[in-house]
């Protein structure tokens, strides 16, 4: 119960500081910048491995979906993607770059084609939304979210 209470205060604090004017990472000391972003970049690298190989077991199968294949293509994708999105300053290039990099991959370690990189690759992306919205569910945040992105979107326009 504890822990839930937690997670729902360190929840509603990202959803805060994602909501104020100016850069988020002013909120964090300088002093600790480099080990946030470190830790941050390992926490995604295991959750994205993770969703990666659930989506690859139910596309591929357990013999050719491994783990371990899942952590290298997360791990090769996001520093890919990240040297398109630095290096390249047309960010729809490197869009399509990315997503491209992160097919190959997914093609090359999982021995499928690319219809099955195709379906790996949404499947990640439903799983991932899933587990999100059913985490906000449980932490009871999930109108939190949706007020803060509906507003996010309709604004705009």
């Amino acid at each position: 119960m504890v822990y839930a209470l937690y997670l729902r205060f360190v929840m509603l604090s990202i959803l805060s500081i994602s909501a104020m004017d100016g850069p988020w990472w002013q909120i964090i000391p300088e002093a600790y910048r480099l080990l946030f972003s470190l830790v941050w970049f390992v926490v995604n690298l295991f959750v994205l491995a993770l969703v990666l190989y659930l989506a690859g077991l139910v596309v591929v199968g357990g013999k050719r979906a491994l783990f371990s294949d899942a952590f290298i293509v997360s791990l090769l994708g996001t520093v890919f993607s990240t040297l398109f999105f630095l290096f390249i300053p047309y960010r729809l290039i490197s869009l399509v770059l990315g997503i491209v990099v992160w097919l190959l991959l997914i093609k090359r370690f999982y021995e499928t084609g690319w219809l099955g990189a195709v379906a790996v690759g949404l499947l990640a992306i439903v799983i991932f939304l899933a587990v999100t919205v059913i985490l906000a569910l449980i932490f009871g945040i999930l109108d939190v979210i949706i007020g803060r992105f509906l507003l996010f979107m309709i604004l705009p326009f």
